[in-house]
């Protein structure tokens, strides 16, 4: 028995750059057709000529893949002009709060004064990405946010909106209010809570933006994907950083997953007995809120154990060490 998915998406990705882009691009496009690039690099692409150059740069480090990068543009005051100029080569902008993750320092401080690009993103079409979190306690940080959701939501009700890597059963709660709204949901949120971060030896290979939270949350995502929700769509969030950055004091946000991205997936659908509902999940729910045309590429898998490598060069892989019983064909 194998399976065969129709194009699949990752909604929601970071290749960084340079040597790491490099090392973690072909995970990628090996199993996606194409995904989602966040903006947040050391210089924020916050502009056409800086896209431009980071597409370029990505569609070389995937090498012979077919890989279609969807590129976003960092939040910031956009004129028009700038908007019209790109807005045939991007699926979105991308708004964080500042410093909120890694990268994020650019972000937006005030939002009460974002209002005026926000209307313009609502004007020409341009769906807005979010993460989602604000500077409140951790674990209340993406709750407190949604105040901020409702009030994009009912004063642009024609702004299609993202909700980032959402993690909570009030996440879920509020994408039933707005059919303007969708939102990504990571793997490792479908997986992991809190106490697998830090109710033992803390695993900074576990750590990310947002943190995991409790097995209630956690099984409020795991009810709205596996019945198939709609406007709920797969962003990896995968976010690879080297051991230096993980193993040292003030170890740095980000799991990387898009190695076993689609096979552990595929586990986790089949145990909950909806393996029917996975390419929706990846591909067709994605296409049809970014309105995408069908895909023509396929991603074979099939029922195949093999054990996580420890390491992928300097990163070590989200379930390294552990044995999935899925794999990519060929």
């Amino acid at each position: 028995m194998t399976l065969t998915l129709n194009a699949p998406l990752d909604m929601h990705l970071h290749l960084r750059e340079g040597d790491m882009l490099r090392l973690v691009a072909p995970f990628s496009a090996a199993q996606f057709s194409g995904g989602v690039i966040m903006p947040n690099l050391q210089q924020p692409v916050d502009s056409l000529p800086r896209l431009r150059a980071y597409r370029d740069a990505v569609v070389q480090a995937c090498g012979v893949e077919s890989f279609t990068p969807y590129m976003t543009l960092f939040f910031r005051a956009y004129s028009r002009e700038e908007l019209l100029a790109v807005r045939d080569e991007i699926i979105g902008i991308k708004l964080y709060p500042a410093g909120i993750t890694t990268r994020s320092e650019a972000g937006v401080s005030d939002f009460d004064r974002i209002n005026d690009t926000v209307a313009l993103l609502e004007e020409l079409d341009i769906p807005l990405l979010v993460h989602g979190e604000s500077h409140g306690f951790v674990m209340e940080r993406e709750q407190e946010f949604l105040a901020v959701y409702q009030r994009l939501a009912e004063t642009f009700p024609r702004l299609r909106m993202v909700m980032e890597h959402i993690t909570t059963t009030e996440s879920v709660a509020f994408l039933n209010q707005y059919q303007q709204v969708a939102a990504t949901v990571t793997l490792h949120h479908l997986m992991i809570t809190l106490d697998d971060v830090a109710g033992g030896l803390l695993q900074p290979d576990l750590f990310c933006k947002p943190i995991a939270k409790t097995p209630r949350d956690r099984e409020a995502l795991r009810q709205a994907v596996f019945s198939g929700h709609p406007r709920l769509m797969f962003g990896s969030d995968s976010a690879p950083h080297p051991r230096h950055a993980k193993e040292c004091v003030g170890c740095a946000a980000g799991i990387f997953s898009a190695p076993v991205a689609l096979p552990a997936l595929a586990g986790l659908f089949a145990e909950a007995g909806c393996l029917d509902r996975l390419n929706a999940f990846v591909s067709d729910h994605a296409r049809l809120f970014y309105r995408l045309p069908p895909g023509e590429t396929k991603t074979i898998l099939e029922p195949d154990p093999w054990k996580v490598p420890e390491r992928y060069g300097s990163v070590r892989p989200f379930l390294a060490g552990q044995t999935l019983s899925w794999r990519l064909q060929g």
